[in-house]
């Protein structure tokens, strides 16, 4: 059935109460590798809860944050979920995740773009707690054979690498198991766990989230760029461009540029495969 983006952009926000607390912190942050070393100092602000700060990119896990689909189920759309890829994502930060919290969070649709052979439909989730509005999430969902509806081809998000050698080049191991603890933070597809599930959807084997390395490169910025600091970030965008297994080596080049970092994500041992793409960290 042809999406009717009308009616989908009409449609009241889904509103859900969430929480979390220093538990949910760090179990996410685990699921990104931190912690390497146990002791390290600058690790324990991802560990231990008498040091914790939060990394930005918990936004997308946050009470579970994948509910956030559920804008699929939406009036005006109904889209076969084989069909559905997680295209790109973006947040933007309007003040520090606390440690503990409960908020509001409001789901819509906020866009439906019409890209011929596929549609790309923009899930947004803004989030408040008692103090004001704490992020607002974009989560940029691809849906093949659904595009040729007659709607706006939507912009561009492409980002040109600068025509010079990065400014630092950093390397973060995936462990083997990493995805199977990444999972417990609400991304339950069995996709990143199960190898015959796997195989049916044709890897030979069980791929990493794509939210698990955008929150492992932008974890990677806040430690080398931004001096350990999470209230630095201001925005993080990304479109996913590949996949990468555990197990394997991510390689991400920065550019450092006026209030923003730009960064290119491949896979080591295949070549540097494109992994994340047109990503940028802004920041203050």
């Amino acid at each position: 059935m042809p999406i009717d983006a009308a009616r989908a952009l009409a449609a009241d926000p889904r509103t859900s109460e969430i929480g979390w607390d220093h538990k949910d912190i760090q179990l996410y942050h685990l699921g990104l590798g931190a912690g390497r070393p146990a002791t390290d100092l600058d690790e324990l602000r991802y560990t231990l809860e008498s040091r914790l700060h939060v990394l930005p990119s918990f936004a997308t896990v946050a009470g579970a944050g994948m509910a956030m689909l559920g804008g699929l189920a939406a009036p005006g759309i109904e889209v076969n979920l084989a069909n559905v890829l997680h295209g790109g994502h973006s947040i933007e930060l309007h003040r520090p995740i606390p440690v503990k919290g409960s908020a509001t969070s409001r789901s819509r649709v906020a866009a439906v773009y019409d890209k011929g052979k596929a549609a790309v439909i923009v899930l947004r989730s803004e989030v408040a707690d008692a103090d004001g509005p704490l992020w607002t999430s974009d989560a940029q969902i691809f849906v093949r054979g659904e595009g040729g509806f007659g709607g706006e081809r939507g912009p561009s998000v492409r980002e040109d690498l600068p025509a010079r050698e990065p400014d630092r080049v950093e390397e973060r191991l995936i462990r083997e198991e990493q995805a199977l603890l990444y999972r417990l933070s609400g991304d339950w597809n069995p996709l990143h766990a199960d190898p015959e599930f796997a195989k049916l959807a044709g890897f030979d084997r069980p791929i990493l989230h794509g939210l698990c390395s955008y929150g492992m490169t932008l974890k990677a910025v806040v430690d080398t760029v931004l001096g350990g600091d999470v209230s630095r970030v201001r925005a993080y965008r990304t479109r996913f461009a590949g996949t990468v297994f555990p197990g394997e080596t991510l390689r991400m080049r920065m550019w450092q540029e006026p209030g923003r970092v730009q960064v290119s994500v491949t896979a080591v041992e295949r070549d540097d495969a494109p992994v994340l793409a047109d990503t940028v960290v802004e920041h203050a």
